[in-house]
C-alpha cells in the first residue's frame, strides 16, 4: 500500500522537529554545567575558608566537601555522558527511516549506562576543579604557614612564593585590582575573569588571536582552556582588601 504523497513529505519534517526539541533540552542541560562548576568553585573557596581560620586541624570538614566536590564531578560527567550519547544516537537516526524515531529514547538510555560503566572514581578525581580544589587548599596552606610538615615548604610552589614577596593584584587589561583572578597556565600570568574572557571573544569574533598583555611576555595565543580560576590568589586579594580597609 503506497503512502499518500503529502504524508510521506510530512513524516521527515516531523522527524526534525521531534531531533531540534531533543537538541533544545540538550542545550539546556549543558547549561546547567556552568551552575555546576559554580557550585564547584563555592565549595572550594569554603575549604580555604576553613584552612585559613583552622589550619588541616579540621580534616572531618575538609573531607566533607571533598565527597561533595567529587559529587559534583560525577553529576557533571553524567551530563557530558548522556550528551554524547544523545549526539551518536541522534546522528544514526538520522541515516535511517522515520519510524527509528521510535527507538531514539532506549537507545540513548542503552548508550549512556555503557559510557557511564566506563566512568570510575579516578575519572572523578580527574576533574580540573577536583584538582583544584586539592591543589588550592595544599598551596593556601602553605602559604598561610600553617602546614606542620616542614618539607613541604620546600615543595613551595614558585607561582606562590612570588606572591608572598612581590604579589601584584592589579589586571593588565584592566590596570585595576582583580576581582575573580584567572591564571594562564601557559605563561603563569593572571587577569580577570570578565576582562579576559571578553577580550578573547572579540579577539576571535574578529578572526585574531588574543597576546598576553603583560610586558614582556611572549605568550601570542591566549585562549580560554588555558585559563583557570585561581581561588586561592582570589583570596589573598579579599584579604588584601579586608587588611587595607577596602571592603
Amino acid at each position: 500500500m503506497f503512502l499518500p504523497m503529502r504524508f510521506c513529505q510530512t513524516v521527515p519534517c516531523l522527524v526534525e522537529m521531534s531531533l531540534s526539541s531533543v537538541q533544545s533540552t540538550v542545550s539546556t542541560l549543558k547549561s546547567c554545567q556552568t551552575d555546576i562548576g559554580a557550585c564547584m568553585d563555592m565549595i572550594s573557596d569554603v575549604a580555604l575558608g576553613i584552612v585559613e581560620a583552622q589550619g588541616m586541624d579540621n580534616s572531618s570538614a575538609l573531607k566533607k566537601l571533598e565527597d561533595m566536590i567529587l559529587e559534583c564531578s560525577r553529576l557533571d560527567r553524567e551530563i557530558n555522558c548522556f550528551v554524547d550519547s544523545v549526539d551518536e544516537m541522534t546522528a544514526q537516526v538520522r541515516q535511517e527511516p522515520p519510524e527509528a524515531m521510535v527507538h531514539l529514547r532506549n537507545s540513548v538510555k542503552g548508550r549512556f549506562t555503557e559510557l557511564m560503566a566506563g566512568v570510575s572514581d579516578a575519572d572523578l578525581q580527574r576533574h580540573s576543579k577536583v584538582v583544584a580544589f586539592k591543589d588550592s587548599v595544599k598551596k593556601y596552606a602553605i602559604q598561610a604557614g600553617q602546614t606542620a610538615d616542614e618539607n613541604e615548604n620546600e615543595d613551595l610552589d614558585e607561582d606562590i612564593a612570588v606572591t608572598q614577596s612581590q604579589t601584584n593584584f592589579i589586571c593588565p587589561l584592566t590596570q585595576v585590582e582583580m576581582v575573580n583572578p584567572m591564571k594562564n597556565k601557559i605563561c603563569n600570568h593572571y587577569y580577570d575573569q570578565e576582562a579576559v574572557l571578553e577580550m578573547i571573544k572579540v579577539k576571535h569574533k574578529n578572526k585574531k588571536t588574543f597576546r598576553c598583555p603583560k610586558v614582556g611576555c611572549d605568550n601570542k595565543d591566549v585562549r580560554q582552556s588555558d585559563l583557570e580560576l585561581d581561588l586561592v590568589m582570589k583570596r589573598m586579594i579579599q584579604n588584601h582588601k579586608r587588611q587595607s580597609g577596602k571592603t
